[in-house]
């Protein structure tokens, strides 16, 4: 069960986190539906990520995936009329679909495949090297001037 928290204290004390804020509040209104298609999101590295949703019965046109700013939005859509068939059992959902994920800063899709009904999309977070940390030399009365300033890897 879940209970919604209030986050007006927290809004007060901090600066800039607004869209944490909101992201949690929208996680308490999450409908049921989200449940379908079934899905995984993996790390497969430091700085990659892995989401493979379960499609079966829709083709590459029959798909799209968009990403807006921080937000990836994957949408399937059947285009094949069934008139005349006869179902006895019918246990392959092929109704309209709408799964939208949030993503961090500087993340980006780098590529997306369907094979075998799943639908595999590689993520991969990209930081600009100018949003790297980096090491800067203090200067000692002897050494007046700036020094030069190193970028190192991101933590």
């Amino acid at each position: 069960m879940r209970s919604a928290f209030d986050f007006s204290p927290l809004y007060r004390s901090t600066v800039g986190f607004d869209r944490l804020f909101d992201l949690l509040d929208q996680s308490s209104q999450i409908d049921s539906m989200t449940n379908w298609p079934p899905y995984n999101i993996e790390k497969a590295g430091e700085d990659q990520y892995v989401i493979t949703m379960a499609v079966a019965g829709f083709s590459t046109d029959e798909i799209e995936i968009t990403q807006k700013e921080n937000q990836l939005l994957i949408a399937g859509q059947k285009k094949v009329s069934e008139e005349g068939r006869q179902y006895l059992h019918r246990g392959i959902a092929t109704r309209a679909f709408r799964q939208t994920f949030n993503l961090a800063d500087h993340v980006k899709v780098t590529g997306a495949s369907l094979e075998n009904g799943l639908l595999t999309i590689e993520l991969k977070r990209e930081v600009p090297e100018a949003l790297k940390p980096r090491r800067i030399e203090i200067a000692t009365g002897d050494k007046a001037q700036p020094q030069q300033i190193e970028h190192s890897k991101a933590a």
